[in-house]
């Protein structure tokens, strides 16, 4: 309840109640003036401030239903959290812990299939399939030298750019299905899962490598560009953007097998993994940074596998709509 409604409350029970012991009819048209009154603040500051402190309601009030609710209808009352009602939930791991994240939920967790296949690749053959994979190819050149042998922070910063097709090409199709009236084969919810597990990786690489200031700073203008670039891609050819990102997917795979070997030779430290990562992938428990980039190049490869199967299906002169979607190909 607002503060300005429970005044409002507050002044009809005592005007109401002055009536009754008083005999006046004077009361009774003030208690009534009283109810009628509007909230002094207006309906979305006091929201606002209902965030932050408790409305002022009477002893008798805060023990009732309005100030009070129940999880899941139950007789056990719990407090409202915030002015609109809404109470958040809170959700446990199998061994009866309190869920620590709030970046992905119970349900979103999964075990990684690491048996899939590392060395399938697309041979371009057309125009489109030669200008996605030399585009590809040629970005490659300044990571490398930019990065060298930084893996783990390699891996993070280009987490970055690998979250953004999914979410373009889904949003793309979400608008199409709203233009078009018609269903997307479960491809929006696909696509937009891709973008979510790769921005999973960003945020279990963020806790192995900290980005300096001046990559961070690189982040703004290379998702900046890339982001436009990528949109006026698929705009123009579905079948080139996502074959584009087929071959970033094949070269993540490159990326993350060197990442291994340097860890195989020490070069870098093979310190546990995450935190986040054990409960996102399901690991087990004492697993290490090496099987964290088993599951995220696993990943990587299903990734791959989506992008030349949507973009042979485009060739094939068929929209995406009328296959059904990988979902749940992480």
């Amino acid at each position: 309840m607002a503060k300005g409604d429970a005044v409002a409350v507050s002044g009809y029970v005592r005007g109401a109640a002055a009536g009754i012991s008083d005999g006046s009819a004077r009361a009774s048209g003030e208690a009534a003036i009283s109810w009628m009154r509007p909230p002094a603040l207006g309906s979305r500051r006091v929201s606002t401030l209902a965030l932050d402190r408790k409305p002022e309601v009477d002893e008798e009030e805060e023990k009732g239903p309005s100030a009070t609710g129940s999880a899941g209808g139950g007789n056990g009352k719990k407090e409202i959290s915030s002015y609109w009602g809404i109470v958040p939930a809170k959700f446990t791991k199998e061994d009866g812990t309190e869920w620590p994240w709030t970046c992905f939920r119970p349900w979103e967790a999964y075990k990684a299939n690491t048996s899939i296949d590392l060395t399938k690749h697309h041979d371009p053959a057309t125009f489109l399939d030669k200008t996605a994979y030399w585009t590809v190819k040629a970005l490659r050149f300044p990571t490398d030298i930019f990065f060298q042998r930084r893996y783990g922070c390699r891996a993070m910063m280009l987490e970055t750019v690998a979250a953004v097709p999914g979410m373009v090409a889904g949003m793309l199709l979400h608008c199409k299905s709203l233009r078009r009236f018609e269903h997307s084969g479960g491809w929006i919810k696909a696509l937009l899962e891709e973008a979510e597990n790769e921005r999973m990786h960003l945020m279990t690489f963020m806790e192995v490598s900290q980005p300096r200031w001046y990559e961070r700073a690189l982040v703004f203008a290379v998702q900046g560009v890339f982001f436009n670039a990528y949109l006026l891609a698929y705009l123009i050819s579905p079948k080139l953007a996502h074959r584009v990102v087929g071959y970033l997917e094949e070269e993540a795979i490159h990326s993350y097998t060197e990442f291994l070997k340097e860890l195989d030779k020490g070069t870098i430290e093979n310190v546990p993994a995450p935190a986040i990562a054990l409960d996102y992938w399901r690991m087990e428990p004492g697993s290490t940074l090496r099987d964290v980039v088993m599951v995220v190049r696993a990943d990587e490869a299903h990734h791959r596998d989506v992008n030349h199967f949507a973009s042979d299906l485009h060739y094939q002169g068929r929209e995406l709509k009328e296959t059904p979607a990988p979902l749940g190909y992480h």
